[in-house]
């Protein structure tokens, strides 16, 4: 009964688009142990939800009682387009794959409520059955890793032998015992070539990352400024990163696919960094209604872009990057004043004692007073 229930849900959930689908047994698995040692470093940097809740990530039977089953499923979202390490136009931006499209939550808990309602309606299943998408306190690679799907990379993620990295992954945790899969194998083998490109040194060694230093984390959880010490290496990065997995060989042949939610919206791949830049919040809203890019609202997009602006050395920019000096936000103020000045060096120098004078705002002042003593 259970081998039998087992492949007809897994036939469900590809007949629902998932690309891999992995069952694995409940349990208190080593790495809820690892995840401790993560979080007591402080490599969580500003996430502190990451900290909470830490009995039901280290098991999730307490967060759905009687659980007994963790269904992995996960999408291939790499769509045939280049990777961000064959961008050279200093005039454009780089999002990361993932947020090209729709938001990949709505996209995969759509098909996991439909597989969840499927293994009631054939299982003697109660109603704490639960869906997630990484939305919960789940160790979802963790599970995936066990359900067979793929291993935790030398990157921190999850790579499967045949399809390579480019994975969303969610999860039905359920009361019923099903058959399950065996545990994927490591093949990073000596490889380092994740840890030779991170710009930050954000993986601090094999399997561990340091969120504080991640672009990705910098981008879009982070909140406040960018650390001057990050912004150069940022390059054009405007939301999220993907050279650890642009240069990771398992994904030289990554298979290509063309689901309409994944696909690039318009403008999103390589967008023009004075297009973002001039977006005010009615645009912005606009632009990214169902996106993932909406989670770091219109201040942190700007913010990131006049980081990437600054980072192009380009001068074109400076009408625009004089106007976001006075913009409403201070966050966007603050790094406008770094952009103006690695895009106009002295140039500019009145204009900045002028703003120093009249603003308001500490953190605006701060970088003023940085910038100003260089110059």
């Amino acid at each position: 009964m259970p081998r039998d229930l087992t492949n007809s849900i897994k036939e469900k959930a590809y007949n629902l688009g998932f690309t891999l689908i992995g069952i694995s047994p409940v349990g208190d698995y080593p790495e809820s142990q690892y995840y401790k040692k993560w979080l007591n470093k402080g490599y969580q940097a500003s996430m502190d939800y990451m900290s909470r809740n830490e009995e039901k990530r280290q098991d999730v039977r307490n967060l759905v009682p009687g659980a007994r089953s963790v269904i992995s499923c996960a999408v291939n979202y790499n769509t045939d387009h280049p990777y961000s390490t064959s961008l050279q136009d200093p005039g454009k931006g780089w999002i990361a794959r993932y947020a090209w499209g729709d938001d990949y939550h709505s996209v995969i808990k759509e098909k996991l409520n439909v597989l969840k309602d499927y293994v009631s309606d054939n299982a003697a299943t109660d109603e704490n059955d639960r869906v997630y998408v990484d939305t919960g306190p789940v160790l979802e690679r963790m599970y995936a890793k066990y359900s067979g799907i793929g291993w935790i990379g030398k990157n921190t993620c999850l790579i499967n032998q045949d399809i390579g990295s480019w994975l969303l992954i969610g999860e039905l945790i359920t009361t019923i015992e099903l058959d399950y899969d065996s545990e994927a194998a490591e093949r990073c083998g000596t490889c380092t070539k994740c840890i030779d490109s991170c710009p930050t040194d954000a993986i601090t060694s094999p399997y561990v990352l340091d969120s504080s230093k991640c672009i990705s984390f910098l981008t879009i959880e982070n909140k406040e400024a960018i650390p001057v010490e990050y912004r150069e290496d940022m390059g054009n990065n405007i939301f999220g990163c993907d050279i650890c997995q642009d240069v990771c060989p398992w994904n030289n042949k990554a298979e290509k696919v063309t689901e309409k939610a994944f696909l690039p919206r318009e403008g999103l791949a390589e967008p023009e960094l004075k297009t973002i830049a001039g977006l005010d919040q009615q645009q912005f809203s606009s632009l990214f209604k169902g996106s993932p890019i909406k989670r770091s609202k219109r201040r942190g997009l700007i913010r990131n872009v006049l980081v990437a602006i600054g980072n192009s050395g380009d001068q074109s920019f400076e009408a625009q990057v004089l106007t976001l000096l006075d913009d409403d936000e201070p966050l966007i103020r603050k790094h406008a004043v770094w952009a103006l000045f690695k895009i106009s060096g002295i140039k500019h120098k009145d204009i900045l004692n002028n703003m120093l004078c009249d603003e308001k705002d500490p953190g605006v002042v701060e970088e003023l007073k940085l910038v100003l003593n260089i110059l």
